[in-house]
């Protein structure tokens, strides 16, 4: 019953997280990046924060950690959220959401410069090889050099910054004594703040908010951010950093899916070919894989390095 429920958690979170780029592609048809990016983190951050509150805990106190959350809460919030913002003004949801499974990738290549992580095995080194090539494939550089390769790059950053943060947050913040609501309730609230500093370029333009609009917007922070975040820490503080990591393999299939029957997206086949080599190669980096340890607050997470996921 308990691996049950487990994988139905499972399930939710890459219905969820596969969603995001949905929701962004609908948003953008009335808001700018900035004011997109400006409202999940706002929304995402109170959702958060009742949460917090409503379970009895209490957000961080100490500036130590609160100067570790805004290095977090930029690389993994207020950065990549801005760049799929951006990035998503040229290119489908569905792309988006394959692009953003690039993620362990990048985890690789981090983990080894930092020294996090030895290095990679020859079937991870092949996936590492094979991942970028599927990212090229869809990139298209030598064709696309136009609005759709700049917005396939920034997909490509954010993926990045994804990785920079988790690496920071195993180092500063994970296995530190403090409940993961609190830690992920102060997260959107540190990129709130970073987020509003960049509201004079395009964010405060004049708006005109739909039913509609509202709605999408609302899920967007709500439930697509917020509620994601919150449904992340649960499954690694519950079954370890292992089982989350396995979302990330579904959600390309989300992503896409979602773009094709809700907007009509089309793909063609250098872009379908581009997302089996980035699914393979991202299969390849997880193989050989270090042990898994247990941290203070109950949650498992490999060794050295930990994945958390927005």
């Amino acid at each position: 019953m308990n691996k049950l429920r487990t994988w139905a958690q499972v399930g939710a979170l890459a219905l969820l997280w596969g969603s995001t780029f949905l929701w962004i592609e609908l948003a953008l048809d009335a808001l700018t990046p900035v004011q997109v990016t400006f409202s999940r983190c706002v929304l995402g951050a109170a959702a958060l924060l009742v949460a917090c509150l409503g379970s009895g805990r209490r957000l961080p106190r100490d500036l130590a950690t609160w100067g570790h959350v805004v290095v977090a809460a930029f690389f993994c919030n207020a950065l990549p959220f801005a760049m799929f913002s951006i990035g998503q003004q040229t290119i489908d949801s569905g792309v988006a959401g394959v692009l953003n499974a690039t993620t362990p990738l990048w985890s690789v290549l981090i983990g080894v410069a930092i020294g996090s992580e030895r290095g990679p095995r020859p079937v991870r080194l092949a996936g590492l090889l094979l991942g970028f090539a599927g990212v090229v494939l869809i990139f298209a550089p030598w064709r696309t050099t136009g609005p759709v390769g700049w917005g396939a790059l920034a997909i490509v950053v954010a993926a990045a910054s994804y990785a920079a943060g988790f690496a920071y947050m195993g180092r500063h913040l994970v296995g530190k004594g403090i409940p993961t609501i609190s830690l992920s309730a102060a997260q959107l609230i540190a990129a709130t703040g970073l987020t509003a500093l960049t509201l004079p370029a395009g964010g405060l333009t004049p708006i005109g908010l739909s039913p509609q609009t509202l709605i999408v917007v609302v899920i967007l922070g709500v439930v697509a951010t917020g509620a994601t975040f919150h449904l992340t820490y649960r499954i690694i503080a519950a079954e370890g950093a292992t089982n989350a990591a396995t979302v990330g393999y579904l959600l390309p299939v989300v992503s896409v899916a979602l773009g094709a029957i809700a907007l009509g997206e089309s793909l063609n086949l250098r872009i379908a070919a581009g997302m089996v080599v980035v699914l393979v190669g991202v299969a390849l980096t997880r193989r050989g894989r270090a042990p898994l340890i247990r941290l203070r607050d109950g949650a498992d997470r490999e060794a050295p390095k930990v994945l958390i996921e927005p």
